[in-house]
């Protein structure tokens, strides 16, 4: 891969698992940022929907060896295709079960937490719906953790899936600090708590931390 970009915003989750992954397969790459608040959504802006029909963040672009340009969105499948190029560290389990149920753990972020809580998601519950979108991710986020917490016990080493690093462990970090954006009380997950500790103690996740970001907004 050459000449990597990823367009991402600094506190959104998705571009948060991309950057642990880039950085821990030592890839560099450029930070392009898309505004998901500003002037309505940058995302929302042609220019971007050209590259992201979807409108979201992240979207990764590189260059291959033999000069063919490629993009990819969605942070699972950018996951994904870094994790199949090879490279060190592996982030999937060699073992075909633990490699499963690696996916499970993520996922049940992935799936069952994060779009709850999608910005888009958050807003139209607060404007069009007229609720109180706080609680609603708060109910959202102690839903899923409360799975994730035991779901994880049977596999839980130093990280999610034994003592090395994995997607899970990717999804996991930038969940817990959107829960703790909402207000959710951490302390039935000491597991996650455990992990994501140790998680921050590598060099790949700290670089990634929003608040280390070219676009990070002040508290």
């Amino acid at each position: 891969m050459k000449h990597v970009r990823l367009h991402a915003y600094w506190r959104s989750s998705a571009s948060w698992r991309v950057r642990i992954a880039l950085n821990l397969k030592g890839i560099p790459f450029e930070y392009l940022p898309v505004h998901l608040v500003k002037d309505g959504g940058e995302q929302h802006q042609p220019a971007y929907r050209a590259i992201n029909p979807m409108g979201r963040v992240p979207t990764l672009e590189w260059t291959d060896d033999d000069g063919q340009e490629r993009r990819l969105s969605e942070s699972m499948a950018i996951l994904e295709y870094l994790e199949e190029r090879g490279g060190s560290p592996a982030l999937l389990p060699k073992d075909a079960y633990l490699r499963a149920r690696t996916r499970m753990l993520a996922e049940l972020v992935n799936s069952g937490i994060q779009p709850l809580q999608n910005t888009s998601v958050a807003l139209r519950v607060k404007d069009v719906l007229k609720g109180d979108e706080k609680a609603w991710v708060a109910h959202w986020n102690v839903h899923g953790l409360t799975s994730l917490e035991a779901a994880v016990q049977a596999t839980a080493g130093r990280y999610c899936v034994g003592d090395a690093v994995s997607f899970a462990d990717i999804l996991l970090v930038p969940q817990l600090y959107g829960a703790r954006r909402f207000g959710v009380d951490l302390k039935p997950f000491p597991t996650l708590l455990r992990i994501e500790s140790a998680c921050n103690e590598l060099p790949a996740f700290q670089a990634a931390q929003p608040d280390r970001q070219p676009d990070a907004q002040p508290a």
